[in-house]
């Protein structure tokens, strides 16, 4: 009975630890790459905000829930247009794919009016959303899935929005821990655009990070994740009306996923992650994701099978 009982302590001990650690690697405008910088490794310049730290953001009233991990503001403001298509590009801590596959990812935008973005400070951003997307439409996995097996997702910026400095900030949030309240993983990233055009398009409503989601809603808080039929809400607001309204991207519906390649017109690229790999220790709100070994895990943790597994131990 001992040994069981130190067994399932065991078990208990490394659930924190099953799970990968993440960022943006890089974002496509239009086919042309911005290269992103490993955390706390700043190497090129670059439209996306340096994070320090490849730890998920945890809990929905994190102040870094705005930008990731310390987010430090980008030295470059990419140039796009309305009708542009985004295309991100996520890696593990480690250099390799993805390593999640369960919860949604969400697209956010805010004005940084008449600051550049380069100098514009988001703890002061009013967000609209403008995609989202979870499951696929048969409902045989998450779209993130395809992240982790490779490939990049795409959206098109909203083909009647106003010119301006804009902040993009798409966001991956992982479930797999989520069956209890302040388990999701928070993924957010942040990238800096200039848009041109003449369109008058603009939200009605906005909302800020945090204070947008709670760690009760039901997308944050999902107990039957992992349960057939389950039905997923997205946390947050709706998307703004004037995106919907549109033909650029809202709701899943003009994204996609797209296998990753690196593009021609490149800017210069970072150093190669995996000759850079940033450390992983933990600050104030992140969540550790090593196995026992301190090697990334790949594969999803679904802690109803663990308690299968227990209810067998006499």
């Amino acid at each position: 009975m001992r040994s069981a009982t130190i067994l399932v302590a065991s078990l208990l001990a490394f659930i924190p630890n099953v799970v990968g650690h993440g960022y943006l690697k890089s974002v496509a405008i239009d086919g042309k790459t911005y290269q992103g910088n490993v955390p706390n490794n700043p190497s090129v310049d670059s439209p996306i905000r340096l994070i320090d730290d490849v730890d998920p953001v945890k809990g929905a009233s994190n102040p870094n829930l705005s930008c990731g991990q310390n987010a430090q503001n980008a030295a470059l403001v990419a140039s796009a247009n309305p009708g542009s298509e985004v295309a991100f590009a996520w890696a593990s801590g480690n250099g390799g794919n993805w390593p999640h596959n369960t919860g949604p990812m969400l697209t956010y935008m805010a004005s940084c009016g008449d600051t550049t973005c380069d100098k514009f400070d988001a703890s002061n951003a009013q967000w609209f959303k403008v995609d989202e997307v979870g499951k696929k439409s048969d409902g045989s996995a998450w779209v993130q899935q395809d992240i982790m097996n490779g490939k990049t997702y795409s959206f098109t910026l909203p083909d009647n929005i106003q010119p301006g400095d804009y902040l993009i900030r798409h966001e991956i949030i992982a479930l797999q821990l989520a069956v209890s309240e302040g388990g999701a993983e928070f993924y957010p990233s942040c990238t800096q655009v200039r848009i041109g055009g003449n369109g008058n398009g603009a939200p009605n409503a906005t909302v800020s990070f945090p204070g947008a989601y709670s760690d009760t809603d039901p997308g944050i808080l999902t107990p039957d994740v992992y349960n057939p039929g389950f039905t997923y809400t997205f946390p947050g607001p709706a998307i703004a009306s004037f995106v919907a309204g549109s033909s650029g991207s809202g709701n899943g519906n003009n994204a996609s996923t797209n296998s990753t390649a690196s593009a021609s017109s490149a800017v210069p690229s970072s150093t190669t992650p995996s000759s850079a790999a940033p450390s992983s220790s933990s600050t104030s709100g992140s969540g550790g994701c090593y196995d026992m070994n301190g090697n990334y895990a790949r594969d999803e943790y679904r802690p109803r099978r663990l308690s299968r597994v227990m209810r067998n131990m006499n």
